[in-house]
């Protein structure tokens, strides 16, 4: 091919090219519009957590006081605690029964395994506040005082299931024979679930814990319904005072969860890799 014949040729691929150049450029623009609008209102939060404005929309200078007076604010410090301890109880609790449940829905055959399904998954669509109406009812008619053990009962009821679904995922790409061969080497059942099936598991579990830890620890609705003063959660303490008006310590306290939640996803990205 002559050289005039490859300008010519590459003349005719940059001009198709610059047609895509340009679909490509409003899409990129697209996409850091959307990526600004979703994360520009959290940038502008974390800023204005070192902001010494009580009005906390006006800079005037940077100070660490808001994060002070967190760290000292009794109430606070008692509904993380609190939030906290939910969190912990709910996360064992529907790690135990969606990893059991899963396991004994794929292992054996039940009626009306669909209608069983469905009731498992109901939970994760039903609307939150027809949920926490419900289970105050519940609660009521079965004289059960409203504390800790409500909220974590009402936790565990929508976080299992999320737990359940991510371990089914991971067991339709189990092998059927790992369970047959473990038992031929002399394993009881018990132990080839133990030893065999639940190491193969552990990239579900592990999702499915952070998944249930971060609903637990968030959740909102359910928690006002369900909770006692004394068994009151952050976010219903958040809540509060933001009914009240913009307290500067409300961008602290989401700085702190923000970045909370930035190890977590990075420490499940590390257990990804970890387990391929």
């Amino acid at each position: 091919m002559t050289t005039t014949a490859i300008k010519k040729a590459n003349g005719k691929g940059f001009h198709k090219l610059s047609g895509m150049g340009w679909v490509n450029m409003l899409f990129g623009v697209w996409t850091w519009l959307v990526f600004a609008f979703l994360y520009l209102p959290i940038l502008l939060l974390i800023i204005f957590s070192f902001n010494k404005s009580k009005l906390n929309i006006v800079w005037t200078g940077f100070t660490l006081d808001w994060y002070v007076k967190l760290m000292h604010n009794q109430p606070i410090i008692r509904a993380l605690r609190n939030s906290l301890i939910i969190a912990g109880f709910t996360t064992v609790i529907s790690v135990i029964l969606g990893t059991v449940g899963a396991w004994l829905l794929y292992r054996y055959r039940y009626p009306a395994m669909r209608t069983l399904n469905t009731l498992i998954f109901i939970p994760m669509v039903i609307p939150e506040i027809i949920m926490g109406i419900s289970l105050l009812i519940l609660f009521t008619v079965v004289s059960f005082g409203l504390g800790f053990m409500t909220i974590i009962i009402s936790h565990v009821t929508f976080c299992f299931p999320f737990v359940l679904v991510a371990i089914q995922a991971r067991l339709s790409g189990l092998d059927p024979f790992l369970e047959e061969a473990a038992m031929d080497l002399g394993a009881t059942p018990v132990k080839a679930f133990w030893l065999v099936i639940v190491p193969y598991l552990l990239p579900a579990i592990f999702s499915g814990t952070l998944m249930s830890f971060t609903l637990s620890l968030d959740e909102l609705l359910v928690t006002y319904f369900v909770a006692s003063p004394s068994s009151a959660t952050l976010p219903m303490k958040v809540f509060g005072m933001a009914k009240v008006g913009l307290n500067p310590m409300l961008n602290a306290i989401s700085t702190i969860f923000i970045l909370g939640t930035a190890v977590l996803v990075l420490v499940s990205e590390y257990s990804k890799k970890f387990n391929r």
